[in-house]
C-alpha cells in the first residue's frame, strides 16, 4: 500500500498505488491517510483510479480517514472503477462523499 500526493490548483491529490482496499491493508491506509493528509488545508481529493476492489473494511478505512480530517479539510473522491463506484453508491456513502467521474473534473470542480 502506498500513496503519492501532489498539490494542483486548490487541492491536495493523494493517490492510492494499489489496486485492493480491503481488511488486509485498511489499518496500513488509514495510517497514511493521516500522515499524509496532516498539515494539509481544504480540498483533499482522494484519487481512486488504480483501485479495482474495495470490501468493507477499506470502505470504513476511508470513512475512518474523512473522520480525521481536521476543521477545513475537506475529503472528496475521484475516478473510481464500476466496482468501486457499486460499493459506494450500494452502501450510500455517496450521498456522505463528493464523487468525482474523473481527477480532471475534481480538480476543477469548486465542491463545498
Amino acid at each position: 500500500m502506498q500513496l503519492s500526493t501532489r498539490t494542483e490548483k486548490d487541492a491536495t491529490i493523494i493517490t492510492v498505488e494499489a489496486e485492493r482496499i480491503d481488511a488486509a491493508v485498511a489499518i496500513r491506509f488509514k495510517d497514511l491517510m493521516r500522515d499524509t493528509a496532516e498539515g494539509c488545508t481544504g480540498r483533499i481529493i482522494l484519487d481512486l483510479g488504480q483501485v479495482d476492489f474495495i470490501d468493507s473494511s477499506g470502505l470504513g478505512a476511508i470513512v475512518a480517514s474523512m473522520k480525521q480530517l481536521g476543521d477545513g479539510q475537506k475529503l472528496e473522491l475521484a475516478a473510481l472503477n464500476a466496482n468501486v463506484d457499486k460499493v459506494f453508491r450500494l452502501t450510500r456513502m455517496d450521498t456522505v462523499f463528493p464523487i468525482h467521474a474523473s481527477l480532471g473534473n475534481a480538480v476543477n470542480s469548486h465542491a463545498n
